[in-house]
Order: C-alpha cells, then structure tokens, then sequence
C-alpha cells in the first residue's frame, strides 16, 4: 500500500496549489480519502475528506469555501485544490485513506485512517 503527495511548494499568501496523493497497492475506489496537515508545534488537524465516489466532500471550517478535493478513480488520484492561501495554511499536508463509509460528520481523528502517506509541505510567505 502506497500513498505519495505531491505538488506541495512555496507560495505567496493569496495564490493557489494542487496537491494531488497517488495510491497503490488497495483497491482505491473502496477507500475514502481525506488530506490532513500539521503546522510545527501543532496536532495534525482535518482538511478535507471524500467519499469512495467522490459525491460526497467535506472540508475543515478553517479551509471551507476556500480549498476543494476531488478524486480520479480511473487514475487512484486525490486532488486538493487550495485558493487563496495565508500564512496559517503553511504546514505538512497527508493525504490518509480508510475503508469505512464516509459518514455525516466525518471522523476526523487521524487514527480513524489506515493508510498515510508521507506528506508534502506547503509553505505560505506573507
């Protein structure tokens, strides 16, 4: 089993990244994704999650309105698509995969997630 992040970068406050989590080695479209991020000093906190269809999508309110996930089934990929960033965005974000229904609310206790990947950081200058 295998989850790699990509697309993590420097960028100024107010511009965008995508960040996209490829999966290997599970049957992907059986599997809810969410991204998580932790901040230095900080607990790792919820950002989004997405059902096995991808017709269900929830966000953290810290990112609502702001950030978007999708998935590719077709290509076992995860998008996170992040708009108008500040300097509270700057983190390591994961990209987690469980098998469970993705439920109203969503679990957002990272130990509710089988699978990790080993992160990308984002940065975010003022």
């Amino acid at each position: 089993v295998q989850l790699v992040e990509s697309g993590g970068g420097l960028v100024q406050a107010g511009g965008s990244l995508r960040l996209s989590c490829a999966a290997s080695g599970f049957t992907f479209e059986d599997y809810k994704i969410a991204w998580f991020r932790q901040a230095p000093g900080k607990e790792r906190e919820f950002v989004a999650a997405i059902s096995r269809s991808g017709g269900g999508t929830y966000y953290g309110d810290s990112v609502k309105g702001r950030f978007t996930i999708s998935r590719d089934n077709g290509k076992k990929t995860v998008y996170l698509q992040m708009n108008s960033l500040n300097v509270e965005d700057t983190a390591q974000y994961y990209c987690a995969a469980d098998h469970t229904i993705l439920t109203d609310p969503p679990k957002r206790d990272p130990s509710s997630y089988e699978y990790w990947g080993q992160g990308t950081q984002v940065t975010v200058s003022s």
